[in-house]
């Protein structure tokens, strides 16, 4: 896997610099870069947090939870959230973290705050159903699905993260594609760390074409110090229900962990569409 890791890094220190930091969509459903939509029904969002340890290798849970304030999101996916071994215990103070910014994380099995280090966050809601996903490859890789009650209505929130290898990565999303799909047709958000920083056809995330998008929104957020690659993604069935992707580059996010996190904002109805 460490040979995997440096050859990635190697390509990464080859690219050019990617200067998007937002995507969005007019009411025409044209996309466009440029400033997002101001008007929202829900703000989502996406944050690897690298075990609480920052470019400083330094490890701060709260310096995190600040982070997590700062994005200000109603529901939040965090990966590399527990311990990677032995009791896979969970890293940051749930309570702290509650006070702080109202965030409630949706239930698990097991001492750690998720299933695989993924770790969903909301406000204000009520879980209705959880399933945990083992998912399919060479690494131990896993996917939490939660479903919620929101004021504005019933949604299915997926965190995941993929693995490094591109095979693995595609087996993933059959996984994911034919485990998402719930019976009383409410949206379904799929987001991470998804480890692909390809886009078009070499890109395993176009096995989620053509029902989930947008996929064209891809936002680099890694590394954080200087980000080129959009390795977390947020996207969405039916894929109109995002507006805008953007990303969340403050001063304390670029030191707090290795991704950037990125934002996403969705009108859950749209004039053609009924509420479930």
């Amino acid at each position: 896997m460490q040979d995997t890791e440096h050859r990635g890094l190697a390509r990464i220190r080859r690219l050019r610099p990617v200067r998007i930091s937002t995507w969005s969509r007019d009411r025409a459903g044209k996309a466009h870069v440029g400033k997002p939509p101001r008007s929202t029904d829900l703000l989502v969002a996406s944050y690897n947090i690298h075990k609480a340890v920052g470019r400083d290798r330094r490890f701060d849970p709260d310096r995190i939870v600040d982070v997590i304030d700062e994005i200000g999101a109603d529901i939040i996916a965090l990966q590399e959230a527990d311990q990677r071994f032995g009791e896979r215990a969970g890293l940051l103070d749930l309570e702290a973290l509650k006070r702080r910014t109202g965030l409630i994380a949706a239930p698990v099995q097991g001492r750690g705050h998720g299933w695989h280090g993924n770790v969903v966050l909301f406000r204000p809601g009520i879980v209705t159903a959880t399933r945990e996903i083992v998912l399919p490859g060479v690494e131990p890789r896993g996917a939490l699905i939660v479903d919620l009650t929101l004021p504005g209505g019933d949604v299915r929130i997926i965190g995941a993260h993929l693995g490094l290898l591109r095979h693995s990565r595609s087996r993933q999303i059959e996984t994911l594609i034919a485990a998402a799909k719930p019976t009383d047709g409410r949206p379904v958000f799929l987001m991470g760390d998804f480890n692909e920083w390809r886009v078009g056809r070499r890109s395993a995330l176009q096995g989620l074409a053509p029902k989930f998008g947008p996929l064209q929104a891809a936002i680099p957020s890694f590394p954080a110090r200087f980000p080129l690659l959009a390795l977390d993604r947020i996207v969405a069935y039916p894929a109109d229900l995002i507006a805008s992707v953007e990303l969340h580059d403050s001063p304390l996010a670029r030191v707090a962990s290795d991704h950037l996190p990125i934002k996403a904002s969705v009108h859950l109805l749209s004039e053609d569409r009924s509420p479930h």
